[in-house]
């Protein structure tokens, strides 16, 4: 799996979420428990994670929503 996006905002992975499930494209919220060890002072981000094979169809998903700014920047290796 690859890293879609990172970040603290839990309205934005709600938002995400229901994006990929309507979409049909499996995903994985990583970090989601990390709330309980920080004290819910939401400092670590969460990371919402995606199958390879579906990172195209998931980017793209994204940006027509206007959540292009949200996305991380693909490595060299991911790329190919």
């Amino acid at each position: 799996m690859e890293e879609l996006i990172r970040t603290n905002d839990p309205v934005l992975i709600s938002f995400l979420e229901h994006l990929l499930n309507e979409a049909e494209i499996i995903h994985f919220v990583a970090d989601g428990n990390m709330s309980i060890m920080e004290g819910s002072l939401g400092m670590l981000p969460r990371r919402v994670l995606i199958d390879a094979s579906q990172m195209i169809k998931a980017r793209h998903l994204m940006t027509e929503a206007g959540l292009a700014h949200e996305l991380r920047v693909q490595s060299d290796s991911s790329q190919s």
